[in-house]
């Protein structure tokens, strides 16, 4: 199963929050009380998000956190990164060249299909943003809509992800 970790889902409902906030500090015990994330996750979490970049820590009686830029300009790609590391699914994924830790590199013949994939992948959390993620969630933006399935798309979730890799027949 492939599935983010419980500190980067809180990652993604405490920054909606905040950009929920429009520019407003929440603090910490706030954005905790109104996500529901345990409040000793909220903190790691926005530490970890200070620390990325993605927000900003003010002190003083009107203090909190912040989004340090606006929401349509914070891709779900580098929130997922900033928490996760890099998205890839397989360990080869997450290297283009050299010092791969697979043993089975040197005679794998799916290395650059799941490349392919990866790197789909990360177009679709590229063109998702934070902003995106705020709206209502039936909405599902234009620009995923079409991702590698041209204009006749019929599944949108599916077409977020789906790639057509030479070779191999779906």
């Amino acid at each position: 199963m492939l599935r983010m970790s419980k500190m980067t889902d809180y990652g993604i409902v405490l920054m909606t929050e905040l950009a929920r906030a429009d520019g407003e500090t929440r603090t910490t015990r706030e954005l905790a009380a109104r996500t529901r994330v345990p409040l000793p996750s909220a903190s790691k979490v926005l530490k970890g998000l200070l620390a990325a970049g993605l927000v900003v820590s003010h002190r003083g009686a009107s203090g909190g956190y912040g989004l340090s830029r606006p929401a349509p300009d914070i891709s779900l790609a580098e929130l997922v990164a900033s928490l996760e590391g890099p998205v890839s699914l397989t360990e080869c994924g997450q290297h283009t060249s050299g010092g791969a830790p697979c043993e089975l590199e040197s005679v794998c013949q799916v290395r650059s299909h799941w490349r392919l994939i990866n790197q789909a992948i990360q177009e679709a959390l590229g063109r998702l943003t934070l902003a995106d993620l705020c709206a209502p969630a039936p909405r599902m933006p234009e620009r995923l809509v079409q991702l590698g399935r041209g204009s006749n798309a019929v599944a949108p979730a599916a077409a977020a992800v789906s790639v057509s890799v030479p070779g191999v027949r779906s």
